[in-house]
């Protein structure tokens, strides 16, 4: 079948979200798999899943009726929606952009993107930003994300995409570099 990028558009869609999230957190594989394919921090729960939709809807890559990747979307307006949010958009407000700050720039940030392992290596990274472009792209000037620094393969793929580092910071976590593609 072919890989084909869109919004969410069921109840189902996000479970599958969730279950590819749950294969992938970094507490839940091995360092050698965290080291050589890469590793999503955070995990969300249905209903936090459910408000970010509703906000604005994530972008998916769908083989069928598998869940390929996906790219989640938080506007602004999720600042509010989860409390794990409100830090990295305070952070985000400190941000500058282009000469000016962040926080005076149509951006939204992408929480969380992943691709399921058996399509690694076929471009679904790659097509799941071009879907954020297509759908959001008109209305933003960049989408931002944070990347941990030591999970290479997302820091490659970001900017094989496009993403430049604009800021770097620690916390309790790990060191992030946050990343804009600019589409202004």
């Amino acid at each position: 079948m072919a890989i084909i990028t869109t919004t969410v558009s069921s109840e189902k869609e996000l479970e599958q979200i969730l279950q590819l999230q749950q294969q992938n957190l970094r507490y839940n594989i091995s360092a050698e798999t965290s080291q050589s394919q890469g590793f999503v921090s955070l995990s969300h729960s249905l209903s936090d899943l459910q408000k970010l939709h509703e906000a604005s809807p994530s972008i998916i890559a769908k083989d069928g009726d598998i869940m390929a990747g996906y790219a989640l979307t938080q506007t602004r307006e999720c600042r509010y929606l989860m409390s794990d949010l409100e830090p990295m958009f305070a952070l985000l407000d400190e941000v500058s952009w282009k000469g000016k700050s962040l926080r005076d720039s149509k951006f939204y940030v992408m929480g969380q993107i992943c691709v399921a392992e058996a399509y690694r290596g076929q471009g679904v990274f790659d097509k799941l930003y071009q879907q954020h472009k297509i759908t959001y792209g008109a209305s933003f000037d960049c989408i931002v994300t944070e990347i941990a620094t030591r999970n290479l393969r997302s820091m490659r793929a970001h900017e094989r995409v496009g993403f430049k580092i604009i800021h770097t910071h620690l916390d309790e976590l790990d060191e992030w570099a946050v990343v804009a593609w600019d589409w202004s």
